[in-house]
């Protein structure tokens, strides 16, 4: 036997390493005579397809590039891959696994700490686990940041032979793949989590619902929920897969999709924790909410605690995306800045332009200018900036961007994505598009003249200004924001009024002087 058959490789099998080429390199890897190993994505995606031999990290790869990696003459070589600085100076609970061990190996899952979690949950018993979540500080991760441990206990004191635990698994913001990559590469880690909520709040059934886009994800999770159904008994759970609406990774449209129903949203109440699927109690959770339940009970709720800033407690698994140099997953305790997370961890944009703006929390997220880098992430200090975190997304965009072209964007997704049912986010979406439109002809972008667009008239003075639209777009945020019955079109505005507020200009505020003038 060669030492070149002996030589273990360690490669990725996540969705986005195969997308790069991280098959094509294996089989490369297995021609050389290699032993390959796929395993769970590290979270580093600009190296990818990243190869890991005895620790010593090699990236990004492609298939011509494994005799100079076996021959140690590689000039893709990035030294040990835990002392990197994008991994060293991560907090890493929930993807503590990352990188390291077999997605659906329940041996490595075990040796690595699995299942004790919900043996420590099964020694303590429902009510005692809940006291652990809820003294943890756990929030909810999908972007509301509701406490875990209330809803958990509402579920549990509610009275009904049956009850639910849903997993919210329809990542479908922009910047995010946090979930997939739980699904993919720890999916045991969310099957504790659901096992152990379904014990709290005495649940007998669950279901994971997971979006369409997501094949990979898919697949794992039925695989591992076959593997380990006899070790979560009498807990039975099942995957199913969306149909491509993203009104449905809100709560109660979720729940309707999974009844059958069209997917469109509920009115509150009843809360889903008192009537939800089919009518019983309902726990439903982000995926990276209840993938750090396992953590919380086999380490304990003040270990968890002990991590963050503020109201916000634990780690965030933040998800780089953009325009930025080191797009990837970097899960750090809630306090770290804005600026950190760009600049140092992101390293700045690819196209080495400057950096003009950072949506936080998906497409419905504010858009944040260079002047907030200071700000910590955590959810109430997003909030008093008028932002949100949201599933802890960050999409970078250097100085070639045009705000309010992202502003429209943001209201034609909100159009094309409302499930209908509430007039604020049906129509309110629509004549955002239309009352953006005319502001972006009138400064000279978009269309090459305004007679090109339906005119609007104030009864006193004719056309209206575009200070006037400018004001009537502002209006029309306001009814989007109080009056949807979702965060759907209560979102939107979110997006359209940062951007019209760091960059007036973007949208003519030299026009708007000019007419003031006049």
């Amino acid at each position: 036997m060669t030492a070149q058959e002996t030589l273990g490789v360690r490669i990725s099998d996540d969705a986005l390493a195969i997308a790069c080429g991280a098959d094509d390199v294996a089989a490369a890897f297995a021609r050389a005579g290699c032993t390959v190993e796929r395993v769970s994505s590290w979270g580093m995606h600009w190296l990818e397809p990243l190869a890991e031999i005895d620790g010593m990290g090699f990236g990004p790869l492609e298939p011509d590039d494994i005799a100079a990696v076996l021959a140690g003459t590689s000039p893709k070589a990035i030294g040990r891959i835990e002392d990197h600085p994008f991994i060293a100076r991560q907090q890493r609970f929930t993807f503590a696994r990352a990188g390291k061990t077999r997605p659906l190996s329940l041996d490595d899952y075990a040796a690595t700490g699995g299942w004790q979690g919900l043996e420590k949950a099964r020694l303590l018993g429902p009510e005692a686990t809940i006291a652990e979540v809820t003294q943890s500080g756990l929030r909810g991760r999908g972007g509301a940041g509701f406490p875990a441990g209330i809803k958990w206990t509402t579920v549990a004191r509610a009275g009904a032979a049956q009850k639910y635990v849903v997993c919210n698994a329809d990542e479908g913001d922009s910047a995010t793949f946090a979930d997939r990559m739980v699904m993919e590469g720890d999916p045991f880690m969310l099957i504790e989590g659901m096992a152990i909520a379904a014990l709290a709040v005495g649940a007998t059934r669950g279901y994971v619902y997971i979006r369409s886009e997501y094949p990979h994800a898919i697949a794992k999770m039925q695989a591992a929920i076959r593997a380990s159904a006899h070790l979560v008994q009498p807990f039975v759970l099942e995957v199913r897969v969306g149909a491509g609406a993203y009104v449905c990774g809100e709560e109660t449209s979720l729940l309707n999709s999974l009844e059958g129903k069209r997917g469109e949203v509920r009115a509150k109440p009843p809360l889903p924790a008192l009537e939800g699927l089919f009518g019983k109690p309902t726990v439903v959770n982000n995926v990276l909410t209840l993938a750090a339940v396992p953590w919380i009970l086999a380490n304990g709720a003040q270990a968890y605690a002990d991590v963050g800033f503020g109201r916000s407690r634990g780690t965030m698994p933040v998800q780089l995306a953009g325009n930025v140099r080191h797009g990837g997953l970097f899960e750090v305790g809630f306090g770290i800045t804005l600026g950190e997370l760009v600049n140092e961890i992101g390293g700045g944009t690819a196209s080495g332009r400057p950096v003009r703006a950072v949506q936080v929390g998906g497409p419905l997220g504010a858009y944040h200018p260079p002047a907030d880098f200071h700000l910590p992430f955590d959810y109430e200090a997003f909030a008093a900036a008028d932002g949100l975190i949201g599933h802890a997304g960050l999409t970078v965009f250097d100085d070639s961007a045009d705000m309010s072209a992202q502003a429209r964007f943001a209201m034609s997704f909100c159009a094309a994505e409302s499930c209908g049912k509430c007039t604020p986010c049906r129509i309110g979406s629509t004549r955002g598009v239309e009352l953006i439109d005319r502001i972006r002809a009138r400064s000279g972008r978009g269309a090459d003249r305004v007679e090109t667009l339906p005119q609007m008239h104030n009864a006193r003075k004719g056309p209206r200004s575009l200070a006037e639209e400018i004001t009537l777009l502002e209006d029309l945020c306001e009814t989007m924001k109080f009056g949807s019955l979702c965060a759907l079109g209560g979102f939107t505005p979110y997006p359209v009024l940062s951007a019209l507020k760091h960059w007036p200009q973007d949208f003519g505020a030299a026009g708007q002087a000019q007419e003031a003038a006049e």
